[in-house]
């Protein structure tokens, strides 16, 4: 058993509340053990430069922690260079299963705001952002922008990693904090890989840990893009 009566494979407690807030197109609160996400999605009319007059739509992401989501109060910064790699990641992931030409010339923006972290925000992030991103898309679709939802699967995000020579899922920060092995997983709804970022901590891994370790978080994911579909089950 973990520090927190888990087993290895289990995630920890997850909850979504959608339309958590009353301006956003789309937002939910996505708690996951003790961490807790905002996730809003904004539409806005216009698109980057390099995106002007092609027709053609962008999704983006900021990300950022309150000051007192940790234990001790961390200063705000937009520009740390964890926060611009969280942010990217979370972007590229969501725009990886929107059609983009279905959205004309807009921006939605995914806000990603962590108001208590207790490892895995960045994987809670996706998996909220993208049911935020869902609701704005139907905002859209409700305005007749389009008549399908131009989503190409779900997509959800979730840690493993390596502990006392363990392998585990979905890592609260004590567990990561000691880490061996340290690995977050995009994947789809078709069990394909959008994004792995693994980094060995404290020794190298094989090939067969590898392995053990993608087949963890696929079921995990697995388990995530279920909730989602429950959450979004009266509009995708």
């Amino acid at each position: 058993m973990r520090f927190d009566a888990r087993a290895k494979d289990a995630l920890r407690k997850i909850k979504i509340t959608r339309n958590f807030t009353k301006y956003a197109e789309g937002s939910c609160l996505i708690e996951l053990g003790n961490t807790k996400v905002i996730c809003t999605a904004s539409v806005e009319q216009g698109v980057p430069q390099f995106l002007k007059g092609t027709a053609t739509g962008w999704v983006t992401s900021e990300y950022g922690m309150l000051p007192r989501s940790c234990k001790s109060r961390i200063q705000r910064d937009k520009n740390s260079g964890r926060t611009y790699e969280i942010q990217r990641l979370v972007g590229r992931c969501l725009r990886s299963i929107v059609d983009m030409a279905c959205l004309g010339e807009r921006t939605i923006w995914i806000d990603c705001d962590v108001i208590q972290a207790d490892g895995g925000t960045r994987t809670a992030s996706i998996t909220g952002g993208f049911i935020a991103l869902v609701d704005a898309l139907n905002f859209l679709k409700k305005e007749k922008v389009f008549n399908k939802l131009p989503i190409t699967s779900y997509i959800a995000a979730i840690s493993v990693g390596i502990v006392d020579s363990k392998k585990i899922l979905d890592l609260n920060y004590e567990e990561d904090s000691k880490a061996e092995v340290d690995m977050n997983v995009v994947m789809n709804d078709r069990e394909e890989f959008i994004e792995v970022q693994g980094t060995s901590e404290r020794r190298p891994f094989d090939k067969s840990s590898l392995d053990e370790l993608l087949a963890l978080a696929a079921k995990g994911i697995k388990e995530l893009i279920q909730l989602q579909k429950e959450s979004l089950q009266n509009i995708l």
